[in-house]
């Protein structure tokens, strides 16, 4: 027989925001719950063990979202969801995460965010992603060494990297994505890959410990936060080269992605972030196979550091 286990509006305090000030102070939140599943030894055996037990559901989501934040309701549902489909037979899930009392003007009751997922459809996104194939392509101007992968999230490039034999920090601001890069990297036996869980937003003046000339390779994709070039290019050696991809104004004009049009580059903006590197590849435009079948709009940067000069006596 197959059934549906409601759980409705399930309460707990967490801290999930944008900002670090959002994120200081933990929020109401409010979970709903639908869960189809096979029930049937249930109704024959009366037993507990033969079902799905509610309390122990309620107890695994309150445990994720008490003691892990998230800049976005859409990372916590995911990790809500990843737990559901690991620890329960379910076989389809429909979820509703909202905050109750969101610190946005005129919304008087509640924002979320509703996600339904089969357990297949759940199972392919659990596939590791593959690199940007702008990264693919520039991996032979990239010099062998240390590098720095900055907002990581997954992991995807830092894993690449380190199984071409580079040595790989990767740090990123979710510290529960880290420990995941951590456990898939334990996993493919790549101990060269180490993780830092670090704050890239926080109010200047603000270092964030890049160093100083200390990385053959930075890569940046998909993350935009300008006070950080000047960190990024210091950091880089004489000769080390800096691999940046990220969506263009272009791209929020044509598809509203990203949600803000501040975390667009403008026109040939990267480049003048960089110029005081020497540009060995850039290219902004429509690039295909970024994010799924359509076009992204996008600026592709491949720069190097300029050597020191050498003083002859």
């Amino acid at each position: 027989m197959s059934a549906h286990i409601i759980i409705e509006r399930l309460e707990f305090r967490g801290r999930c925001g944008v900002t670090a000030e959002e994120r200081a102070k933990p929020q109401p939140l409010a979970v709903d719950l639908e869960l189809a599943a096979s029930l049937d030894p249930a109704g024959h055996s009366d037993n507990l063990a033969d079902t799905i037990d509610y309390a122990k559901i309620a107890q695994r989501l309150v445990e994720i979202g008490t003691t892990q934040e998230a800049c976005l309701l859409e990372t916590m549902a995911e990790r809500f969801l990843a737990m559901l489909f690991a620890d329960f037979p379910i076989a389809h899930a429909n979820l509703w995460l909202r905050k109750l009392h969101a610190p946005i003007s005129h919304v008087t009751r509640s924002v979320g965010i509703r996600i339904e997922r089969t357990r297949l459809a759940q199972q392919l996104s659990q596939v590791e992603p593959k690199p940007a194939p702008f990264l693919v392509e520039q991996l032979h101007r990239l010099p062998k060494g240390l590098v720095l992968d900055v907002a990581t999230r997954g992991g995807r490039h830092a894993l690449h990297l380190a199984a071409h034999g580079y040595q790989v920090d990767a740090v990123d601001r979710d510290s529960a994505a880290l420990a995941q890069l951590a456990a898939s990297a334990t996993e493919r036996a790549l101990p060269s890959i180490t993780t830092k869980a670090i704050d890239l937003e926080q109010p200047m003046p603000f270092d964030p410990g890049f160093g100083h000339e200390r990385y053959d390779v930075i890569l940046v994709f998909f993350y935009l936060h300008r006070p950080l070039f000047p960190f990024l290019i210091e950091a880089l050696k004489p000769g080390g080269v800096l691999i940046y991809e990220t969506f263009t104004i272009d791209n929020y004009t044509h598809h509203k992605h990203p949600r803000r049009w501040e975390f667009c580059l403008a026109h040939n903006e990267l480049l003048r972030m960089t110029s005081t590197l020497q540009t060995l590849h850039y290219d902004e435009g429509a690039h295909d196979g970024v994010e799924g079948p359509r076009s992204t709009y996008t600026a592709q940067l491949v720069a190097q550091k300029p050597l020191r000069p050498v003083h002859l006596a």
